[in-house]
């Protein structure tokens, strides 16, 4: 089963850039990330750009409008993703538990729906 674990912190959370702590902590993810290589569970996963780039974008009664920034207004933004691809949610939660920014931030998971085929 497919879930995607969505990475949430607030925008200045975690280690200052450029210093000790945030070269530990970027050694952590690639340990992670090959933690998950590692298992056969990793099918995807990036970090997003800041919200500063994003563009939110809506169409209602046939007109399109479009606004600088995300979605909504929150605390902590979404810096990235992994999709996993595991036998339970136990295991998928067992996953989010181990994300780096788990101390500071938080991990949505969610399954991924089910299509049946075209």
């Amino acid at each position: 089963m497919k879930y995607m674990l969505l990475l949430y912190s607030a925008e200045n959370a975690g280690p200052e850039m450029g210093s000790p702590e945030q070269a530990a902590e970027m050694q952590a993810w690639f340990a992670y990330t090959e933690a998950l290589v590692s298992a056969g569970a990793l099918v995807a996963g990036d970090p997003l750009q800041g919200v500063d780039t994003a563009t939110t974008v809506r169409v209602r009664d046939g007109e399109t409008s479009m606004t600088d920034g995300p979605f909504a207004e929150t605390k902590e933004m979404l810096g990235g993703y992994y999709l996993i691809d595991v036998p339970d949610l136990d295991t998928a939660l067992d996953w989010a538990a181990k994300v780096p920014l788990a101390p500071y931030g938080s991990v949505e998971v969610r399954p991924l729906m089910e299509l049946p085929p075209r």
